[in-house]
């Protein structure tokens, strides 16, 4: 749950279960965005990442989904404020996958040696002091004039100043306002062709600080052109031919684009403006600002992939796009001013190039080497080491992991216990150091007397028999001789049904009727209770066990669920109905977002119901008015608020088809109360400590919750 409106993803019906990787995916890019070159996760999308307060991950390690329904009512807090949940596709170690993506990882890889009870990695790189540009501009932020590159610089390397008889001819810019850290940034970058005069400029392109393009044309050299460059320019004879723009044309268009108080940005810009034949007084030039030792620089294709994680300049497309590494440097420069030198050092830049250097280098030898011994080579070679986690990645770009946990990771990956720290201590910490953090994992634990394989096998046969009770339906009395086919009929219009028996038990037969889907079984008891079918005045009721003595309080907990805002279930729909003729029946409905027509998940065939989600909560309520009594095709429709979300559905759906249901004996089951209600009272601290470190969280912190189960 985002404490604003951070992330968007399909959340609806089929779109409801993820993997580990693609958690991974979005705990990777929300943590590091397009440093270290994070991906926008494959299933959602981030808006405005770099906007993010900090992540926190909260762990609950012994539970499940199963403990998350069998203890709805008690997880009050946590079932209101987070609003999106998915299923976990099942995985081994599952906690060592997230901490580290190796089986059997080193220990200093893992979180083995940062996961240690109340301590947290908060620890900066030692090396950071004897950083090149650590050194130059110090560890505090500066303003952008901070990094303008003085007159003796400018002279330095070879940047166009007034004066000297070398640049005499040149043409000022006339931007000869004082600078101040409000001063307009512009990205400048030129793309030349040699020409018998020398290098002259072919193509220009100036952005603003937004990345707009004020500036993005080919300019008609004076001299004749000896080399077009178009491996690096991109161009050639037959774009020069039909352009008339000269080098003057451009100098008096530049002069009228910049402001006075201009500060230009470029990478390597001295060449750009002696190519230009211009002088201004105010550059930032990045393959300066991001400074190395002695005379090398880092070239503009490198930084941006490990500084912006963009790709600029691929080796697909022929020749540099201008308008592209103009702007390129502008977000590097944004990016120096606004995170500071330091943050900016311990992206360790220098340890970045080597890895990708030598990475290159590998990739170069192999692409030599016949591709039968290639493979034969890979056959012999021992297994690579495993990609770093995205704790070392952000540990690389100087972000502050903190890891608060009753539990430590061994080298096998599984969970060791460290009873000696309450949740109350754990909480406690994490309420101070989870502000000063940008990424938190905090685990919780019930304790490992409460994940024994028998409690697990007893609350799942629990859970599964209450999921059924609330399924099924008992009608009648009917006559001796009434029509099951036509109580099938009428019953079958409130959705799917599993299965139908007559009970023969009773004075009068009975039937017993287990829907597929919550929102069926409560529609047949809503509307069908003293209704007439078969012949008979029937009564709807479900099963009475001491389970379903709060079954109406918990169907009421299910509607007033957030998952459920705003979304509506619609039965009755002819078998033959397509999600297409939905949308053009429905059409009319205000503010409808999303429709999902569900299949059966063996044979895929449509199911007899759908639902709806309303952009707006009053709109669904609207909606229900309309849809009562609807007839579609001849068929009328009935409908109800939703009961059951996308991963609850599929969830029910495979423990009614699962063949391997487990059957407890009374005398186990005897033995459970005393273990259950200790283990509410847990759940309902849990929930309050979740609960407390939520409400203490930045707006702008994306939360997540996991419930990884044991196995």
């Amino acid at each position: 749950q985002e404490k604003s409106s951070c992330l968007s993803a399909a959340l609806f019906g089929e779109d409801c279960e993820i993997s580990r990787d693609q958690l991974y995916e979005l705990l990777k890019f929300a943590a590091l965005g397009k440093c270290h070159n994070a991906a926008q996760p494959s299933w959602c999308r981030i808006y405005r990442q770099s906007h993010l307060a900090g992540v926190v991950v909260i762990v609950l390690p012994e539970m499940s989904q199963l403990h998350f329904y069998k203890f709805y009512l008690q997880f009050k807090h946590l079932r209101k404020v987070f609003r999106h949940r998915f299923t976990l596709t099942p995985s081994a170690n599952f906690l060592a996958s997230l901490y580290g993506e190796g089986a059997n990882p080193k220990p200093q890889n893992t979180a083995q040696g940062i996961l240690l009870g109340l301590t947290s990695t908060t620890s900066k790189s030692s090396d950071l002091q004897h950083d090149p540009i650590f050194q130059k501009y110090g560890g505090k932020k500066r303003g952008l004039t901070s990094y303008i590159l003085t007159s003796k610089e400018m002279n330095r390397y070879d940047y166009p100043i007034k004066g000297p008889a070398r640049w005499k001819g040149y043409v000022c810019t006339g931007c000869d306002k004082q600078r101040t850290d409000s001063s307009p940034l512009f990205g400048l970058d030129c793309e030349m062709c040699l020409t018998a005069k020398g290098n002259e400029v072919a193509y220009v392109s100036l952005v603003d600080a937004q990345g707009q393009c004020l500036l993005n044309e080919l300019v008609k050299p004076q001299g004749e052109v000896v080399n077009y460059r178009t491996s690096f320019s991109g161009i050639t004879e037959e774009m020069l031919l039909p352009v008339k723009t000269s080098l003057s044309d451009i100098q008096t268009r530049l002069k009228k684009i910049l402001p006075r108080d201009a500060v230009l940005v470029g990478h390597s810009l001295n060449n750009d403006l002696q190519a230009l034949e211009m002088i201004h007084p105010s550059v930032i030039d990045t393959s300066l600002l991001f400074a190395r030792r002695g005379c090398r620089r880092f070239k503009l294709k490198f930084l941006a992939k490990a500084v912006l994680g963009k790709e600029i300049q691929c080796e697909e497309v022929v020749g540099h796009d201008p308008a592209e590494d103009a702007r390129t440097a502008l977000e590097l420069a944004q990016f120096f001013i606004e995170q500071g030198p330091a943050k900016v050092a311990e992206l360790n830049l220098e340890m970045l190039l080597r890895a990708e250097d030598r990475a290159e280098a590998l990739k170069k030898k192999e692409a030599l080497q016949p591709q039968g011994r290639r493979v034969q080579q890979q056959l012999n070679e021992p297994p690579q080491l495993s990609k770093p986690c995205f704790l070392e990645c952000l540990q690389v770009t100087g972000q502050k992991p903190l890891l608060l946990g009753r539990q430590e990771l061994d080298s096998s990956g599984l969970c060791q216990s460290n009873l000696s720290t309450s949740n109350k201590q754990i909480l406690q910490k994490a309420l101070e150091d989870v502000p000063l953090s940008t990424f938190s994992i905090i685990q919780f634990s019930l304790g490992p007397e409460n994940i024994s394989s028998r409690l697990l096998a007893e609350l799942c046969e629990k859970v599964g028999s209450k999921l059924t009770d609330m399924l099924t339906i008992y009608v009648g009395p009917f006559e001796e001789s009434f029509c099951l086919k036509s109580v099938k009929k009428k019953f079958g219009k409130c959705g799917p049904i599993q299965s139908l028996t007559v009970v023969t038990e009773t004075h009068q037969p009975y039937v017993c009727i287990k829907y597929e889907v919550l929102e069926a079984a409560q529609l047949a008891v809503e509307n069908l209770n003293g209704a007439e079918v078969a012949g008979s005045c029937i009564k709807v009721q479900r099963p009475v066990t001491a389970a379903m003595l709060d079954c109406d309080v918990l169907i009421k907990e299910l509607e007033l669920d957030v998952e459920n805002e705003g979304v509506i279930y619609v039965a009755g729909l002819k078998q033959s109905v397509t999600e297409k003729d939905l949308q053009e029946e429905f059409s009319e409905l205000e503010d409808l977002e999303m429709l999902f027509l569900p299949k059966d998940l063996q044979s895929g065939k449509h199911r007899n119901c759908c639902f709806l989600k309303f952009q707006k909560s009053q709109s669904a309520v609207d909606a229900l008015e309309v849809l009562n009594g609807w007839t579609m095709k001849g068929s009328k429709l009935r409908s109800r608020n939703a009961l059951a979300s996308g991963h609850l559905w599929r969830w029910i759906w495979q423990m009614n088809h699962s063949n391997g249901k487990q059957k407890g004996n009374i005398k186990k089951m005897q033995q459970l109360p005393d273990c259950e209600q200790d283990l509410k009272k847990k759940v309902e601290k849990l929930d309050n400590h979740i609960q407390k470190l939520y409400r203490s969280l930045q707006n702008n912190t994306l939360c997540v919750v996991l419930f990884p189960g044991v196995n």
